[in-house]
């Protein structure tokens, strides 16, 4: 059982940044494919940035592309989610996702693929 524990949120003003830490419990950490999802109020779950074990392969939302970083620390057990220019609709709970994966480079989308979560940290951006 993998424990996610997120921080970094808080609030910004538009145009500013906030980086974005999940510490996971476990030792094998190397052997999880990360994510990044958010949840706004009255709003599905969405993917926002995943990387692979390795980290050698890395993916984004549209909306974030250009904006956010996802990275990680295989020694430290932490994926971090570094967002610059941050706009109002950023605005959301984020969660960190972890899935055990056997293939180095392969990284996951979906909500339904990832199997521990973390509690959330809520960003908001004020305009």
């Amino acid at each position: 059982q993998v424990q996610l524990v997120e921080s970094g949120g808080g609030l910004v003003q538009a145009g500013g940044s906030l980086r974005l830490s999940c510490a996971a419990s476990e030792r094998s950490f190397s052997t999880y494919a990360m994510g990044w999802f958010r949840q706004a109020p009255g709003k599905e779950r969405e993917f926002v940035a995943a990387i692979s074990r390795s980290a050698g392969s890395t993916d984004y939302a549209d909306f974030v592309k250009g904006r956010f970083t996802i990275s990680r620390d295989n020694a430290e057990n932490t994926v971090y989610l570094q967002m610059n220019s941050l706009k109002p609709e950023d605005t959301a709970v984020y969660y960190c996702a972890a899935r055990a994966t056997l293939w180095g480079n392969t990284y996951y989308r979906r909500v339904s693929e990832y199997e521990y979560w973390g509690q959330g940290t809520q960003v908001t951006v004020s305009s």
